[in-house]
């Protein structure tokens, strides 16, 4: 029989023998509650530090360049608490998104033992990573980085130096949101500073020498504005996901391959944690806690009859195509 395109981005099974479980290694013990989360990959880290040497950058030039030397005290008070609020909403939800499990598998899960407790019935089938060795639940996609299957992955973020699904989407959200915010404020206050500079004398609009003063604000400038762009774009991506309760490679990946939709409503109170209320915008409120994996998550329906009928064939096309399981989307 001819087999679904379903069969070359997964491993579909519903025999143990078939799944090679030999080869797994028991998964470890689990992690004490509240164990840190965190990749070690250069890259990451690099794009991590290099964040947060920008905003360090961003507050630097607006305390001591424009706001510390203006003689309008109010003007300089009022937007230096809105700057440095912001400034760290954005740093803390950075950290959230880094350092939170965005919802990894537990892995080396797919054990012969493991899988004969399941009690597959005939038509049910049960989906295996080869490459982290997990039974993979439904939305569940695999991360070359993190080395890990993740639910609801909609792509691995360098700039967070983690995957985003379904544990920390809430604090990319948020970090990508608050970014923009502190890009948009800060062009504005360059703008003002350079037309009070325009009229006063440059010698008194700031500590720094004139030519100091104008790198420094060009530099900022320029900062804030590719990221004002960079994360509007993704601020909107992110929430456009959430709507369509639809990640970034299920997008790619499953677009000819229909699914049940949550509601857009549903889909936003789980991700920000319950109805509206200001915790949406707290970074130190996580969202919905996710009901915990049960034996009906492993398994799943065969599509067809020829997805039980030609399990073997099924095996052999699939590792030839293994690897697409693992293509994943950045923001680089």
């Amino acid at each position: 029989m001819m087999l679904l395109p379903t069969h070359h981005f997964r491993d579909i099974e519903r025999k143990p023998e078939y799944l090679q479980p030999e080869k797994c290694v028991p998964p470890p013990h689990p992690s004490p509650v509240g164990t840190m989360w965190f990749i070690r990959d250069g890259c990451g880290i690099a794009c991590a530090i290099v964040t947060w040497f920008l905003v360090l950058y961003a507050e630097f030039v607006v305390l001591f360049v424009m706001l510390i030397p203006s003689r309008d005290y109010v003007y300089s008070i009022i937007n230096g608490i809105v700057f440095n609020l912001l400034a760290f909403l954005a740093l803390a939800s950075h950290c959230r998104a880094m350092l939170t499990d965005p919802g990894a598998v537990p892995k080396g899960n797919a054990t012969k033992e493991f899988i004969e407790s399941l009690q597959l019935k005939p038509g049910q089938v049960v989906y295996k990573c080869p490459k982290c060795c997990s039974i993979k639940p439904d939305r569940a996609h695999h991360c070359s980085v993190c080395k890990r299957c993740i639910r609801k992955m909609d792509h691995h973020c360098p700039w967070v130096n983690n995957c985003v699904g379904e544990n920390n989407q809430k604090y990319f959200v948020l970090f990508t949101m608050y970014i923009a915010l502190i890009s948009l404020h800060a062009l504005i206050m360059v703008g003002f500073h350079f037309l009070h500079c325009f009229e006063e004398d440059w010698t008194k609009c700031s500590s720094f020498s004139p030519p100091t003063t104008v790198i420094l604000l060009i530099l900022l400038c320029f900062e804030g504005l590719l990221f004002l762009i960079f994360t509007s774009v993704m601020f909107g991506t992110q929430v456009h996901s959430i709507c369509t309760d639809e990640t970034g490679i299920e997008r790619l990946k499953r677009k000819h391959q229909p699914r049940e939709h949550r509601s857009s409503w549903k889909s936003v109170k789980e991700t920000f944690g319950g109805d509206f209320s200001l915790n949406w915008f707290n970074p130190f409120s996580g969202p919905c806690d996710p009901e915990p994996l049960s034996d009906r998550d492993w398994v799943r329906q065969a599509a067809s009859l020829s997805e039980t009928d030609n399990t073997e064939t099924a095996e052999e096309q699939s590792e030839e195509r293994k690897d697409e399981d693992s293509v994943e989307v950045t923001d680089e």
